[in-house]
């Protein structure tokens, strides 16, 4: 029996596919303009180490400032983003033991949007364990061309404005390209991905049939607290973790039918209901959008649909206020 019973929010917002689709073409013109006719790059200065007896790491620091000044002034002196990016520079360095995002970023004194979205690290704990990671002279946020991650996925849909410059840049003797945006930092929402506090939605298609609340239940006929929401779906619609975290159960019960329930960190849980099929295992580790069951209708059930839920300390949460979709 799982330890949160019972059965979103928004729907989806109309013409998202169309807006993605209109800035893939801008940063395709974006980019035909951009450094990418450059025959070659060259290597990066490499910081030894993050103090001032390390040359290197003394220039790098001095571009810091020298560009910080320049943001703080733009609109005094009318820079633009193409300007403020010509000063734009790049350097290499490995991240030693005891070192995090954080206490990168304060040494650095550079934000650490900057360094997460260069380095393309989806969440704060991509840091450990990375290769020699890319350090940007300038505040701001770098949009890749191709975003993967929810974090990128979540920054390139929601730039209201593409005030951005083209870059590429070279990691490691390969050519990538971004939309750097001057001075800009992560929103509250990129924030909370980043952090590993954001939650996606479970389908990547669906259609809303019960929200959270109160209601009749479809079934019984009785009045309830709804404590979840209901997506219909076809059968075999694929499933996915809404955020990174471990399976703690996964079984059959009379109400849910097959279920799963994640552990998202000591205070959020997160339970799918009425699958058809599970595809991960007890105690498996998952990240967010991984794939963990398939859509169903068993238990009490009218039709395939997912049965999802939020818990915070135990409590049912709406969903539908705290999911991103893309």
């Amino acid at each position: 029996m799982p330890f949160f019973r019972s059965k979103p929010g928004q729907a989806r917002e109309p013409g998202r596919k169309m807006k993605k689709r209109v800035l893939r073409m801008v940063f395709g013109i974006f980019f035909a303009l951009s450094l990418s006719a450059q025959e070659s790059l060259p290597n990066l200065p490499v910081i030894s180490r993050l103090d001032p007896g390390d040359m290197v790491f003394r220039q790098y620091i001095a571009d810091v400032e020298a560009a910080r000044r320049r943001i703080f002034n733009r609109d005094r002196t009318g820079d633009t983003a193409e300007l403020l990016a010509g000063d734009l520079t790049i350097y290499a360095y490995q991240l030693g033991a005891g070192e995090d995002v954080f206490t990168l970023a304060a040494r650095c004194n550079i934000p650490y949007a900057a360094l997460a979205t260069l380095n393309r690290l989806a969440h704060k704990d991509g840091f450990a364990g990375a290769p020699q990671l890319i350090l940007p002279s300038m505040p701001g946020v770098f949009i890749p061309e191709n975003p993967e991650s929810d974090l990128e996925l979540l920054i390139f849909t929601g730039r209201a404005s593409l005030d951005g410059v083209p870059v590429t840049i070279n990691r490691a003797g390969k050519r990538e390209r971004f939309l750097f945006i001057p001075g800009d930092d992560f929103s509250p929402t990129e924030r909370a991905f980043f952090l590993n506090t954001g939650f996606r939605y479970p389908l990547r298609n669906y259609r809303l049939t019960s929200p959270f609340g109160p209601r009749v239940n479809p079934v019984t006929g009785n009045f309830a607290v709804h404590q979840g929401l209901d997506l219909a779906a076809p059968e075999g619609t694929e499933v996915f973790a809404v955020r990174e975290g471990t399976v703690v159960e996964l079984g059959t019960d009379p109400v849910y039918g097959n279920y799963i329930i994640i552990r998202h960190g000591e205070n959020w849980a997160s339970l799918y209901g009425h699958l058809s099929k599970f595809e991960t295992a007890l105690r498996n580790n998952v990240r967010s959008g991984s794939l963990i069951g398939r859509v169903g209708s068993t238990g009490q059930s009218t039709g395939p649909h997912l049965h999802f839920e939020l818990r915070q300390n135990g409590r049912a949460q709406d969903p539908g206020r705290l999911l991103f979709t893309k």
